[in-house]
Order: structure tokens, then C-alpha cells, then sequence
């Protein structure tokens, strides 16, 4: 348990008195998500592709991962990029609500502990270039993976997964091809922290699953055994 000296209780009571806790949700005062808030949460649920998680009516893999089967074993995502879950991804990586990190990884823990698919030795966090998280000030996937390493037991090779080039956010790119080839080499994986491991790779968004396709790939390439994906949220 930690603990807080006199000094430093007294300062959160000040930030508690002049910044309390607003749900991203429904706008009540307590929390930055409240219960009734993450029990409506839309949920990513089956039918779909047991590798890309890209909704489908039929069993068995998608057209696309048919074709081209991407790098990770595998990839979940809790709850659709919609209403509060969208508003939660926002509120943490871009309106600096890292407290939200905390809410959002518990029930990412609680959906590990569910989903038997996902076997992991270690977990890794989806990089920002150097520039970009010092301008942020966190890395929003990494706040995650701490919150989740420690609710899971899990560790985390916080340096595991760097980004080497600054590529142009994703949101920019056209379509899946062009995100594709935006991300294509950009990231490399230390063989010391992730070979022989079964990597469990942590975001907080998943869109066409680029990004997620190319870490997988630079952690493979660096000897991990397997690598699963996991997103707080995804868009169909």
C-alpha cells in the first residue's frame, strides 16, 4: 500500500477541491468514469475474426488475414471506439487525463482474465517517437501497460519496443494501405528483453491494426515466441 506524507495528502485534497473528478462519460462529479458509465460501454462482441478482431458474420479468419496474416497471434479490443469509450481514449491522449489510465486498465485486467486465448509472458507497450512523448509528457499506452502489469502480475519491458522513426499520426492516412506504409519499419524490439517471450502488446486504439501489425512484427523479428494485441478500444 502506498504511502502518502502529510504534505502530499494535503496537496491532492487541494487538486480534489480545485479539479475534482468529471466521468468523460455523463459528466458526474467522483470519478473520471463512472460505474454506470463503464457498465454501458459499447462492447466489441463476437462474430468476428479471431485474429484481427474485425467484425464477420462466419466463423474462422477474415478475407484479409486469409491473404495476409499479420504479425501478432492475435488481437482483442474490449470496446468499440464509441460514446464514453471514446471519449475515455480521448480525454487520456489528449487532454492529458492520465488518471483515466487507472479505470481503463482495470477493466483491460478483468478481460485477460477472461479471454483464455491470450497467453502472455511479459507485456510491451506501443512506443511514441522520443520528440513526440516528450511534447505529450506520457506515453498513454504505456500508462496503460503499467496499470496492467501491475493489476496482472505480468512484467513489463518498458524498453522492450522503441520507435525509431517519427512517422505522421495515423489519423492522417487515407486508408489501411497508406497506414501501412507509414508505420512499415518504424519500430525495433530489443532481443535482450523479448526473445523466447510470449508478448502481450498494449494501446489504447485499434483501427485497421497497422500500428499493432508492425510492433508484433520488430518483436518477432527480435526472437519473442508469440506476440497477442490488446486495445482498450477499437473502430469497426
Amino acid at each position: 500500500m502506498a504511502v502518502f506524507s502529510p504534505l502530499t495528502r494535503v496537496g491532492r485534497v487541494v487538486l480534489d477541491v480545485l479539479f475534482p473528478a468529471r466521468c468523460v462519460g455523463c459528466g458526474a462529479y467522483g470519478a473520471f468514469l463512472c460505474q454506470s458509465c463503464q457498465g454501458e460501454l459499447p462492447r466489441a462482441r463476437p462474430p468476428r475474426c479471431p485474429i484481427c478482431w474485425q467484425p464477420q458474420r462466419q466463423g474462422g479468419p477474415c478475407g484479409r488475414c486469409r491473404e495476409e496474416r499479420p504479425a501478432f497471434q492475435g488481437a482483442r479490443s474490449l470496446y468499440l471506439y464509441q460514446g464514453a469509450a471514446r471519449e475515455a481514449v480521448h480525454a487520456l491522449k489528449y487532454n492529458y487525463v492520465s488518471a483515466l489510465a487507472q479505470p481503463m486498465a482495470r477493466l483491460m485486467a478483468a478481460y485477460v482474465e477472461e479471454e483464455e486465448a491470450i497467453e502472455a509472458d511479459l507485456l510491451a507497450a506501443v512506443p511514441l517517437y522520443v520528440r513526440r512523448q516528450r511534447l505529450r509528457g506520457y506515453n498513454q499506452s504505456l500508462l496503460l501497460a503499467r496499470e496492467l502489469s501491475r493489476l496482472c502480475g505480468l512484467p513489463l519491458a518498458e524498453r522492450g519496443l522503441a520507435r525509431r522513426r517519427n512517422t505522421p499520426p495515423q489519423a492522417r492516412s487515407a486508408d489501411a494501405e497508406a497506414r501501412k506504409r507509414n508505420v512499415a519499419d518504424a519500430f525495433v524490439a530489443d532481443r535482450r528483453r523479448v526473445e523466447g517471450k510470449r508478448v502481450l502488446l498494449i494501446d489504447d486504439v485499434m483501427t485497421t491494426g497497422a500500428t499493432l501489425d508492425a510492433c508484433a512484427g520488430a518483436l518477432r523479428q527480435a526472437g519473442a515466441a508469440s506476440v497477442w494485441a490488446l486495445t482498450f478500444a477499437r473502430e469497426d
